[in-house]
């Protein structure tokens, strides 16, 4: 096993769905209209008074800050280059609810200051939420994340502006382009898809040649020579920590030809495995990083209020240092994990990491180092 010393490459922070509405709205300082469209809860409150009788009573409002918890102290201590999120939430006041979807994200667009003030780069909306107050909605997320110096990938006003790629340049470094995609079995609807003249999100409708084929066009328009890539990637089911054969096989191919970095996949409300490929990070999945699920019952044992930031730095393409910080999302906020819930996360990772040959390490302190087998 290898753990590389840090490098003066790029580092970028990456985390798991990060859902900003619901509940979390109703507690910032803006809070939009609460009410909902679901078959059991008919308000955004609701959700406040379910976590507050789990965990105790949450203040309100809160600043914009609060939401980071003790995440903003390991952004500052890492200072990476870059932060990008996969934002699973519209930015909106559109009451305008996609029709039989069942479950609805907004939060304000006075409330972005939640994400500025971490810092966030660039946001990843190619997920099965971006669309759910419709097409006025997106538009709306769309603008507001702009205005804000946000940059997006993985949605747009029509199908080029979805595919296009985010390009984030790290002053004497180079160029980070971020592209981001979304399948049907991550629960987007197959009409959210954008056309020529319609908005939407990078839609994938399998993981076949054809979507390996078209993904690898795109980076290939857009890519420069030095330039670091990123896929976004949300895909696949909530629970379960088996990765398929298909998932593999794509994020390889992804790598082999698309000239793809970091394959950096969600979806999943839990982490799951990690995998290096060709010196190359695979997140299979991120798990859940901030959410309103606190006091909903079900699948305790995947432990999805437990989270990582990850911290991959890439020299030359190449991976050389992935720094992990364990967290744990209580009373709406990213709060630095207990001892035992990081025991729980390296336990998982050492697990779900053997088929790849991957295992974690904590030399110092609450920071977890993957660890990874050289080829040959």
């Amino acid at each position: 096993m290898q753990t590389a010393p840090p490098s003066r490459g790029i580092t970028l922070f990456l985390c798991g769905d990060v859902m900003t509405g619901r509940g979390i709205d109703q507690i910032l300082p803006h809070p939009g209209r609460p009410r909902l469209f679901e078959p059991w809860v008919a308000s955004a409150l609701d959700y406040v008074r379910l976590a507050e009788a789990a965990s105790g009573p949450i203040r309100r409002p809160v600043d914009f800050a609060y939401i980071w918890g003790d995440a903003r102290d390991a952004l500052r201590r890492v200072a990476p280059d870059l932060r990008i999120i996969n934002l699973e939430t519209a930015v909106t006041t559109s009451d305008q609810a996609w029709p039989h979807k069942g479950i609805h994200y907004r939060m304000h667009p006075a409330n972005l200051p939640c994400l500025t003030t971490a810092g966030i780069h660039c946001c990843a909306l190619a997920n099965n939420h971006v669309m759910d107050w419709g097409y006025q909605g997106l538009k709306e997320t769309l603008g507001s994340l702009h205005r804000a110096g946000i940059a997006t990938a993985g949605a747009g006003r029509d199908a080029a502006e979805a595919a296009a790629p985010a390009v984030l340049d790290v002053p004497g470094k180079g160029r980070v382009l971020v592209f981001a995609c979304a399948t049907q079995d991550s629960g987007v609807p197959p009409e959210w898809r954008a056309g020529p003249a319609r908005p939407g999100v990078n839609f994938l409708p399998d993981l076949g040649a054809r979507s390996l084929n078209t993904l690898a066009r795109q980076v290939r328009a857009a890519q420069q020579a030095g330039d670091l890539v990123v896929v976004s990637l949300h895909w696949g089911g909530n629970w379960g920590f088996g990765i398929s054969a298909q998932q593999q096989e794509f994020a390889h191919a992804l790598i082999e030809s698309a000239a793809v970095d970091v394959v950096y996949g969600h979806s999943s409300h839990h982490v799951k495995g990690i995998e290096v490929y060709r010196d190359k990070p695979i997140l299979y999945g991120c798990g859940d990083f901030l959410n309103d699920y606190e006091g909903i019952a079900g699948h305790e044992e995947f432990r999805g209020d437990l989270a990582l930031m990850y911290f991959p730095t890439l020299d030359g393409g190449r991976l050389t240092r992935l720094a992990m910080t364990p967290t744990r999302t209580r009373h709406f906020r990213a709060n630095a994990a207990p001892e035992p819930g990081v025991r729980w996360l390296m336990a998982t990772l050492n697990r779900e990491g053997r088929q790849f040959g991957t295992q974690v390490a904590r030399p110092a302190g609450q920071d977890l180092l993957l660890q990874w087998r050289a080829p040959g």
